[in-house]
């Protein structure tokens, strides 16, 4: 099975895709997980259903769209939802938490709608809402690629300033940060990542990869640049375990990746709570 691997393209586009997948998610989701912002990866990642599905109508009705990628589309929208999230933040400033369930419903009620007007539009839906990423093709890849050398770049650029803000905004606003610009902008580039995930682990299941990850090193590190590290090695992991799993079993790549990534967090923590229980009877034992 793994000889596969080095001898049809779709695998290699795969595998290359995941990994850099693996590499920007936990990336950008980290600062969302510090920040107590992870369900907004949820409902942008609704909003980019709408974006796929009139990136879809738009390839039925029309001939000049018949060759575009609705990826694009998708992205297009969850770049403008991002930048909705931080106008409703601002309106509700107590109750910032209300813009998450108003753009999660309209997302995928226009989603629904599209599809709807479209009759399907022939395609696959479950591997928009659960990720196929054998399915990924040398035009997705390249987004995909371009999509994350504009993320990291940014991340590494501002990454004092993230760090400031996700962990005491009003100080960082104070200290001279232009804290609104730049959580807009970091907005942009989890949407981004959003918008090219879905094809990983699908519409439902991408904010599980750039969470997941997180939270379980976080079991181990209290230390965030190690935090980051670990987070990505365990995406990496479970990308490559779930693409694995997927091709042996032929199920939707998405639901496979995530699972590998929930075995992995009550992996770490079942066996941190075994180390404590044992380093307990060992303390016991010497005192006596």
């Amino acid at each position: 099975m793994v000889s596969d691997f080095f001898e049809y393209a779709f695998l290699q586009h795969a595998l290359l895709a995941g990994l850099i997948i693996g590499l920007v998610s936990p990336l950008v989701g980290i600062f969302l997980v510090v920040r107590r912002l992870s369900l907004i990866a949820e409902a942008l990642s609704h909003i980019t259903l709408s974006g796929v599905a009139a990136g879809l109508l738009l390839q039925k009705n029309f001939t000049l769209f018949a060759a575009i990628s609705p990826l694009y589309a998708g992205m297009s929208f969850a770049v403008i939802g991002s930048v909705f999230v931080e106008r409703i933040r601002q309106f509700y400033r107590s109750y910032q938490e209300l813009a998450i369930p108003i753009l999660l419903s309209g997302g995928i009620a226009v989603g629904v709608v599209l599809i709807g007007l479209g009759n399907g539009f022939g395609v696959d839906i479950s591997g928009l809402l659960f990720g196929n990423i054998l399915a990924i093709n040398t035009q997705d890849l390249w987004l995909i690629g371009i999509v994350a050398f504009v993320v990291i770049c940014f991340v590494l650029l501002f990454f004092k300033e993230l760090f400031a803000l996700a962990f005491d905004e009003e100080h960082a606003v104070l200290s001279g940060i232009r804290g609104k610009w730049l959580h807009l902008l970091f907005m942009v580039m989890v949407a981004m990542v959003i918008s090219v995930a879905i094809r990983v682990v699908g519409i439902l299941l991408v904010s599980a990869l750039m969470t997941l990850p997180v939270a379980t090193s976080m079991q181990l590190s209290l230390s965030f640049r190690k935090t980051a590290f670990l987070s990505i090695v365990f995406a990496e992991f479970s990308i490559i375990s779930g693409l694995l799993l997927a091709y042996w079993l032929d199920i939707a790549s998405g639901g496979s990746i995530v699972l590998v990534s929930i075995a992995l967090l009550l992996f770490v923590i079942i066996g941190k709570r075994i180390f404590s229980m044992v380093q307990y009877k060992k303390a016991n034992v010497r005192g006596e």
